[in-house]
């Protein structure tokens, strides 16, 4: 196979501040690994807090002047940024498998989906309105009028190393905002790409910065201490997000956070079955199910459980496992050591409680960081997995009797991000999306990540909307303007 760094050059797996590609202070740097094999394929910038605020000093020094630049002109660099990416897209998608594991295929359809967050929002940028109209009372006018909130700080994950940056960047320039992004240091590289992609479409300088760190913890709070920094935008874990507001709380910052999930998959007896199996394979291993949107629980009515459930595990066993650049590949390798530890546990701990595995369920020997697809049955509603977020391709399966018993079931979680609903009937599908606590809700469908839709959650996952006409709005404060007028 070709050797995707290639398309990143050495000058370039720096840290991106200002108008330069420069080292971390001493020099530091840190190594990236493919998951499927172990082996090191690049070392890139390690930041500390000294460099973490140049990138603050370089977005508010362009603040301004970006800020200023008409909505048309920032919405063709966007534009711009969009073709730009499309026309590389092939280079981009092989990086990502390279260094987050996912199979080729699946890096593709990520490259597809984060561009059109930068079409998206460059339709946006010159869509922004305020208005001006009488006061009800008489005697005077109401001004208002949308500005940038300011220099952004964003932390991205893994997991979508492309299209999580694309998702706030491409709302935050369009709406006049200035960026810091502080990507995963497992697949930094991907976000260097965009950055040298951006500068390559005309983007200018300081306006996107980009930070690679070990030390995220250090880099990202001294950012969040400074006045200066006026929006966090935060994709991962919910406890880190708790970690995350209260210190963005000190400077009263704008937020957005988008935190874990745990979504339930319910198909009822009335289901299409075919649908019911096409949407659960899709919400259950897209991304290899390292998505915070994945079916976590799959629940499903009695009358069909047992041809829901051979068929489900068929389709499952008959995915293959492998390195994500090879042909024929469906299931690449997972992020790291930790997550496969983290899943063999979640395995084991079912079992125990007396769950029954079908498919998968022991990880293969040899290199990599790779666990087969796997099928649970006779889960028990004190295993670990119903609980804590899966983030793998491991599905357990339970049956329910009610709707009023699985809409209970469903909603005894901390989180309420995404959830699925296969049926036939209209109706019980209205009444499931009016009782199910979750932003996000698929009905017949195992997908429902869309730029131009509103993503987020409820409870604790998360605060703020990602994507559609509300994305924009995230970025922007409200001046308003009493003008006397008699």
């Amino acid at each position: 196979m070709s050797d995707p760094m290639n398309v990143l050059a050495p000058e370039h797996r720096r840290l991106r501040i200002g108008d330069a590609w420069r080292d971390a202070a001493g020099a530091a740097t840190f190594a990236v690994e493919d998951p499927a094999t172990g082996r090191i394929i690049a070392e890139v910038a390690d930041a500390g807090v000294v460099d973490g605020l140049a990138a603050l000093d370089a977005a508010s020094k362009a603040m301004a002047e970006w800020a200023a630049t008409s909505p048309r002109k920032r919405s063709e660099l966007l534009t711009a940024t969009y073709r730009v990416l499309t026309e590389r897209s092939e280079e981009v998608a092989r990086l990502i498998t390279l260094e987050m594991g996912k199979p080729l295929a699946e890096a593709r359809g990520e490259v597809a989906y984060g561009a059109e967050f930068f079409r998206w929002f460059a339709e946006e940028a010159v869509r922004v309105e305020g208005r001006y109209n009488t006061a009800p009372a008489g005697g005077y006018r109401i001004l208002t009028v949308p500005r940038p909130v300011g220099p952004c700080v964003f932390v991205t994950p893994w997991n979508f190393p492309l299209a999580m940056g694309a998702r706030k960047i491409a709302p935050a320039l369009a709406a006049g905002c200035t960026t810091i992004t502080k990507p995963a240091a497992q697949t930094p590289l991907t976000m260097l790409f965009l950055a040298r992609i951006m500068e390559e479409a005309g983007v200018p300088p300081g306006v996107v910065n980009v930070v690679t760190t070990t030390r995220a913890g250090e880099v990202v709070s001294a950012l969040l201490a400074d006045r200066r920094t006026r929006k966090l935008s935060f994709t991962g874990s919910t406890e880190v997000g708790r970690v995350l507001l209260r210190q963005a709380a000190d400077n009263v910052l704008r937020t957005s956070m988008e935190l874990g999930g745990n979504a339930a998959l319910i198909v009822c007896a009335d289901a299409d079955l075919d649908v019911a199996l096409d949407g659960a394979m899709v919400a259950k291993m897209r991304n290899l199910g390292e998505s915070c949107i994945a079916a976590n629980r799959i629940y499903v009515e009695e009358p069909v459980r047992e041809e829901f459930t051979a068929r489900f595990a068929k389709r499952m066993g008959a995915l293959s496992v492998g390195h994500g650049l090879d042909d024929g590949v469906d299931v690449g390798a997972l992020i790291d050591e930790a997550s496969v530890t983290k899943i063999d546990e979640l395995v084991a701990d079912a079992v125990d409680r007396g769950a029954r595995v079908l498919v998968g369920g022991e990880r293969p020997d040899g290199p990599g960081h790779f666990y087969p697809p796997t099928v649970l049955v006779d889960v028990p509603d004190d295993a670990r997995m119903l609980e804590a977020e899966i983030f793998g391709p491991v599905a357990p399966i339970i049956s329910f009797t009610s709707d009023d018993e699985v809409i209970a079931k469903a909603n005894d979680t901390e989180h309420g991000l995404a959830g699925y609903v296969f049926t036939r009937d209209l109706q019980r599908a209205l009444r499931f999306a009016e009782r199910l606590e979750t932003g996000m809700l698929g009905i017949n469908r195992g997908l429902v990540s869309d730029p131009s839709a509103p993503f987020g959650g409820v409870k604790q996952s998360g605060i703020g909307k990602e994507g559609s006409h509300e994305g924009i709005l995230e970025y922007l404060d409200v001046i308003y303007a009493a003008i006397d007028l008699p």
